[in-house]
């Protein structure tokens, strides 16, 4: 983020709540602001020089401080809302442009909060098929770092994530199992034989992971496979096969 991102507080919980958070986002610098006072007055100059804002406060309080100051989703700075028992995070505004979305995830997951997104897909806007591989006991925290570094080398967010692939070995993998459900996403397992089939389709065959569990690639044949079942016809890799130390990632995208 261009700004450290500041949170805003207005009540006794609130004001707890905000500095739980300012603790747990210590790497992004975060800053509190408590009742500030004249309180329209000081939180629209911080949105005018693009701080991203978290609101723990109504949110017709936060629509009707912004509401004056508000351009472009293009230009506005991400902006969210926490209820202050911190049960709910919702993107306010800047949701895709801005990564209000993507930053919403990661806040809803430091306070085990329930992630509220209302922004709609633009018909253009593809949408994407994960295909996944891993080592057995892989954590879900490794995976999902995977996969957030995967997406955003393309300007993509877990929310454009419409389902999680994988060989049927990994069946019963409870890191992917766990990843498709934080994301309310298909987990899909294909048998060896099914994954051959696009086999041809592969940017790299690994003599290795054939030796292994009977395909040359686990990752991009599995995205290659649901998205072909999706559409009915062939489709070609969008991000060939990404890695880290315990897991693999290719992407392929579907168009609305």
């Amino acid at each position: 983020m261009p700004n450290n991102p500041v949170i805003v507080s207005l009540t006794r919980q609130g004001n707890a709540l905000a500095q739980k958070l300012v603790k747990a986002l210590s790497q992004t610098q975060a800053e509190h602001i408590h009742c500030p006072k004249p309180f329209s007055q000081h939180i629209q100059t911080l949105f005018q020089k693009k701080t991203p804002l978290i609101f723990i406060t109504a949110t017709g309080i936060a629509v009707r401080t912004l509401a004056p100051v508000i351009q472009s989703k293009q230009t506005d700075p991400p902006v969210l809302i926490i209820d202050q028992e911190g049960k709910f995070v919702i993107p306010l505004l800047s949701g895709h442009e801005g990564g209000a979305n993507r930053w919403a995830k990661q806040i809803s997951e430091i306070l085990s909060a329930q992630l509220v997104i209302t922004t709609a897909k633009s018909y253009t806007q593809p949408r994407y098929v994960v295909g996944m591989g891993c080592d057995r006991g892989c954590p879900l925290d490794v995976l999902q770092s995977l996969l957030l570094d995967t997406l955003a080398d393309i300007n993509a967010e877990m929310d454009d994530v419409v389902a999680i692939s994988s060989i049927d070995l990994k069946q019963n993998e409870q890191g992917l199992i766990q990843l498709a459900k934080s994301l309310n996403v298909p987990f899909v397992c294909y048998d060896v034989d099914t994954l051959r089939t696009v086999e041809h389709q592969l940017s790299y065959k690994s003599d290795i992971v054939f030796r292994e569990v009977g395909v040359y690639g686990v990752a991009e044949a599995a995205a290659l496979v649901y998205a072909e079942k999706k559409r009915g016809i062939p489709q070609k890799l969008t991000v060939p096969k990404q890695k880290n130390k315990r897991a693999t990632c290719a992407l392929v995208a579907l168009s609305d």
